[in-house]
């Protein structure tokens, strides 16, 4: 179970805050208890999250520039 708070990009290294998206979004192939999936479109949860994982942008930023994006199609 995840406890921990999202890794602030100035705080973690590449490989930290990979593992922490690896741990939230884990697929547990159960679509119906999970929603990953849908919260990503379908997409992988590492490609959405890439800027995050790089340092580019904290997970907030990501996330909002995301589902501004789904929102506008």
């Amino acid at each position: 179970m995840l406890s921990r708070l999202c890794p602030s990009i100035v705080d973690s290294t590449r490989e930290e805050r990979l593992a922490y998206v690896q741990e939230r979004y884990t697929c547990i192939s159960d679509c119906d208890l999970c929603g990953i999936c849908a919260s990503f479109g379908g997409q992988n949860p590492e490609d959405v999250l890439a800027d995050y994982i790089d340092g580019k942008d904290e997970m907030r930023a990501v996330l909002v520039r995301f589902r501004q994006r789904r929102g506008s199609r």
